[in-house]
């Protein structure tokens, strides 16, 4: 096992990128868009599932809710994993641990195994997205990073928003077996390619689980994640009080922090915190908890409850409505990574930051009576505008690491996505209930305006924070030396400074 954080000099240390750097990016990224798909695809199938299971629909809610939550869970570890063992081996078991999970759903004889079939999948997904941005930094040159993670960015946008789509299609015409038996082929091609291709030298560091560390990660993101999520999914109204799991995730993250900062002084931490001493990374991170809490809270909980509960259009034309600005977004990625890799980010993240809070502001002025094309127009106006921040932020984050950080850099931006994503969903559910009508039994148009209107000013939030990301990026090798210097001496070995 060699030091990889022996030094802040990595990245000029290290030398070119193997020949196959694109084939070994072309299989991540093809594994991470189909193990991603799957996280949404099974969300059309839970009312068919509730009748094919003879479970009620608060059990079968499980499937998607434990799928999150294992996410949120596992994430934070990935910083140590992809420290601790080889990109080929961490590859190699996410897509083992994926095809397994895959396998046992699409067998499940009842509700139980296809909930420890989902958990065993979530698993193996959460490795692969810090595994694939830990990769891409790594293999692709500085000058050129920004249009690789442009193609990250589709992977990120476009398969959780055609999951619903496609599992659409395939209930309608096969059950909901299928969407296993279909997405199964796909995970062991990419595994049987990878265990070809995926050969990535790389340095390794024997270091030791802290398992209070592991366990404080689990309970900290566990219950935050799941106490958001029962205010987001039932707006308060849950077995257990939403408030108890989030008072103690809070809690439990406090004293991993506290943890961590002092695991890290000898190089021991799970999650090592040091990015946070980049001023870049830090904006970057503040920026995307903005941009995803928009993203999933506003287009993807508010917008659909807007067109079916107000406009009164069916799902069907409601999944159409918001296909436009889910392309956008898509198709913005890598053009979007070529401007960032010409002019930096501060160009395409504040003009990103305008068009997000104008698209919010006009949902909110929009009534009953808007026309359908205006929603659709507004929509695509909100996704080029995340379009425009998405990338940059992703690129500028990781670019201020050394390199041994850049594994716990991703993790740390995976988890955020993960909670940002919860914490957008309650705000905005419990904002748009409480300005409903009392007899309502969904949110109404009153409460819905409401809830775009704190979304709108979350967005002049990230407009402001958004002047603060860096003019230029050439800053970056000293900033690096300094976060790297962070715990350490200049031998590498760890301090308490």
């Amino acid at each position: 096992m060699i030091d990889s954080a022996s030094t802040a000099t990595a990245d000029s240390e290290r030398g070119p990128a193997p020949p196959q750097a694109p084939v070994l990016i072309a299989v991540l990224v093809a594994s991470a868009f189909v193990m991603i798909l799957n996280e949404t695809i099974l969300s059309v199938a839970l009312r068919d599932l509730t009748v094919g299971l003879e479970v009620s629909t608060t059990t079968v809610q499980w499937l998607t809710s434990g799928f999150l939550l294992t996410m949120a869970v596992v994430i934070p570890t990935t910083g140590f994993l992809l420290e601790r063992f080889t990109p080929r081996q961490i590859f190699l078991a996410s897509l083992t641990l994926f095809s397994v999970g895959t396998l046992l759903s699409g067998l499940a004889p009842g509700f139980a195994v296809l909930l420890v079939g989902r958990v065993v999948q979530a698993c193996g997904t959460a490795v692969m997205l810090p595994l694939l941005m830990t990769s891409v930094m790594r293999l692709v040159p500085s000058d050129k990073r920004g249009a690789t993670m442009g193609t990250i960015t589709i992977v990120i946008a476009v398969a959780p928003a055609v999951g619903p789509t496609i599992g659409g299609a395939v209930l309608a015409s096969l059950g909901w077996r299928w969407m296993f038996w279909i997405v199964l082929p796909l995970a062991v091609l990419a595994l049987a390619i990878g265990a070809v291709w995926m050969r990535l030298d790389s340095e390794t560091r024997s270091v030791p689980l802290d398992v209070v560390s592991v366990l404080l990660s689990a309970i900290g993101f566990g219950g935050l994640l799941y106490g958001l999520s029962a205010i987001g999914e039932s707006g308060g109204e849950h077995p257990v009080p939403a408030w108890i799991p989030i008072v103690v995730g809070v809690v439990a993250l406090g004293a991993f922090v506290a943890r961590q900062i002092r695991l890290q002084r000898q190089d021991r931490a799970l999650l090592d915190l040091r990015p946070f001493s980049s001023r870049s990374f830090v904006v970057a991170l503040v920026l995307a908890a903005l941009l995803f809490m928009c993203l999933l809270g506003a287009g993807a909980i508010l917008l659909p409850l807007y067109l079916q509960t107000v406009l009164h259009v069916s799902t069907f034309v409601t999944g159409l409505a918001v296909l436009p600005g889910g392309l956008v977004l898509g198709l913005l990625g890598r053009p979007v990574g070529r401007l960032f890799d010409r002019y930096g980010a501060r160009p395409l993240v504040i003009p990103g930051a305008l068009a997000m809070v104008v698209s919010l502001l006009l949902f909110a002025i929009l009534g009953p009576g808007a026309p359908l094309a205006a929603v659709i127009a507004a929509h695509v106006l909100l996704m080029a505008g995340l379009g425009l921040m998405m990338t940059p932020l992703m690129t500028e984050s990781l670019s201020s690491l050394p390199d041994h950080l850049y594994s716990h850099g991703s993790a740390i931006l995976a988890t955020l996505q993960q909670v940002a994503g919860a914490f957008g969903t309650a705000v905005f559910v419990t904002v748009a209930s409480l300005g409903s009508a009392a007899t309502a039994s969904a949110p109404d148009a009153a409460g819905l305006r409401t809830a775009f209107f704190i979304a709108a000013g979350i967005g002049v939030l990230a407009f402001i924070t958004s002047l603060f990301v860096s003019r230029s990026s050439g800053s970056a090798e000293s900033e690096q030396e300094g976060v790297a210097g962070v715990g350490r001496d200049p031998s590498g070995a760890a301090s308490r400074s």
